[in-house]
């Protein structure tokens, strides 16, 4: 029998509770008085109610990256979304451009490559999904900006200091866990210590040599209390090399992140790490790491559809894919950038992956978030998240449908169902994973 449970908290949050409470409503402000904001004196920013910034050296090292990345960047525009703001930044100004060295952008795969198993059809019958958006409704934003950027530009989210000084360090602000606490059992089964905030999992795995991999992810945000010390929770792939502390990985998905973007609406997010985590990685275009060149999708930026329980589910297509020595993403069919092959040093990605991994993650410390859409897993179709059309590439770049083995860390409070395999059009192989979270996840 298939149980349908659902967490839903009606709790007011305080904007001085926690690290991770909702940031105050956001306001445009003109780039050019955002940086002079940024070089003048803040120190406002270390007492403010939610400032958890460990001490006045940290909080000059977090002014300078944020100096150091906008350094000679121009600006043609920005424009507000989802209570963050994107500056409209010409590819060749992006900071992490100057990764290259010198060099020429690299050349995006042919489209030829996203063919074959990722054409990604909308399925039909039991299974009519929808093709989700990040478009805005409006051509502008409330404040009159045009909310795409132009030809030969991208969207930038920006990087301010009222959002990195909910973090004691930047080192902890670039972590893809809170509190920077190390890992060393891999991005699958990392556990920070018993003080600090533990990660919780359900998802699918398989061990295999590959070149990257693809899948559809159903768009959907679960409600993440930080009242009560929740922190994150996300749905996305992961594709990893090496092991122990030489773990690299490419990440892409979804995540609703309040301490982090300000409000409970999901959002696009790519990550990666070339040393387990532990020096390396940050989110977005948070650091200098991966280099964009599609103006049309917004890292950071949330959807214009969620999916509704028992009704309209929306999803979107990403691939990762190793070409030429970098790692191209492909968001619903289009080569959006890459993470450069020079960020993993020689490492195990310079090569190949040796896993892919499908699934959701949150985070918390003695209480952790709904995951997927908050349903557990085995609610099935029209409730519960899943990922669809999921296959990877062998290293002959031929795809291949994926073979994959279920791992969850904390069946009080998650779980997963299939994998599946389906001949409904875009659906092949998909597993649907969640649950409603809670204080017995340990």
């Amino acid at each position: 029998m298939t149980f349908r449970t659902f967490a839903t908290i009606t709790i007011t949050i305080s904007l001085a509770t926690t690290l991770f409470a909702q940031t105050e409503t956001a306001q445009f402000v003109p780039f050019k008085d955002f940086l002079a904001s940024t070089k003048a004196p803040n120190a406002h920013l270390m007492t403010r109610a939610n400032s958890r910034v460990r001490d006045s050296k940290r909080f000059e090292e977090m002014r300078k990256h944020v100096t150091s990345m906008y350094d000679g960047v121009r600006v043609t525009h920005s424009f507000m979304r989802h209570s963050s703001t994107f500056d409209c930044v010409p590819v060749e100004d992006q900071p992490s451009a100057r990764l290259l060295k010198g060099k020429a952008l690299a050349e995006a795969p042919p489209m030829s490559m996203l063919e074959g198993h990722a054409v990604d059809g909308e399925g039909s019958g039991q299974f009519a999904s929808k093709s989700g958006s990040q478009d805005a409704e409006n051509a502008t934003d409330d404040f009159g900006n045009a909310t795409a950027c132009e030809d030969k530009t991208f969207p930038m989210r920006r990087i301010t200091l009222e959002e990195m000084t909910q973090f004691p360090t930047l080192q902890d602000f670039f972590a893809k866990k809170p509190e920077g606490a190390a890992s060393t059992r891999g991005p699958v089964d990392e556990v920070a210590p018993a003080t600090g905030a533990a990660h919780k999992y359900a998802h699918m795995w398989q061990f295999v040599n590959n070149l990257g991999g693809n899948s559809s992810i159903n768009l959907q945000r679960p409600y993440v209390n930080t009242y009560l010390g929740q922190i994150f929770s996300l749905n996305q792939q992961w594709y990893v090399g090496g092991s122990g502390a030489s773990t690299q990985t490419v990440e892409v998905g979804i995540q609703n992140y309040p301490g982090k973007y300000g409000d409970q609406n999901s959002r696009l997010f790519i990550y990666y790490t070339a040393d387990n985590y532990s020096h390396t990685g940050c989110y977005n275009h948070d650091c200098a790491a991966f280099v964009q060149t599609n103006n049309t999708y917004t890292m950071g930026g949330g959807f214009a559809n969620y999916s509704v329980a028992g009704g309209a589910q929306y999803d979107y297509a990403f691939q990762f894919r190793l070409y030429n020595g970098n790692w191209w993403l492909a968001v619903q069919g289009n080569w959006v950038g890459y993470y450069p092959g020079a960020l993993f040093n020689g490492g195990q990605l310079t090569r190949f992956a040796q896993r892919i991994d499908y699934g959701v993650e949150t985070v918390g410390g003695t209480n952790w978030p709904g995951a997927g859409s908050g349903y557990w897993g085995t609610a099935g179709w029209d409730y519960a998240a899943y990922h669809r059309n999921i296959y990877y590439l062998n290293l002959s770049s031929v795809s291949v449908w994926a073979s994959l083995t279920p791992v969850q860390s904390s069946p009080a409070c998650y779980n997963t169902a299939g994998p599946y395999n389906s001949s409904s059009s875009g659906w092949a192989v998909y597993f649907y994973a969640g649950g409603p979270g809670g204080s017995n996840c340990q």
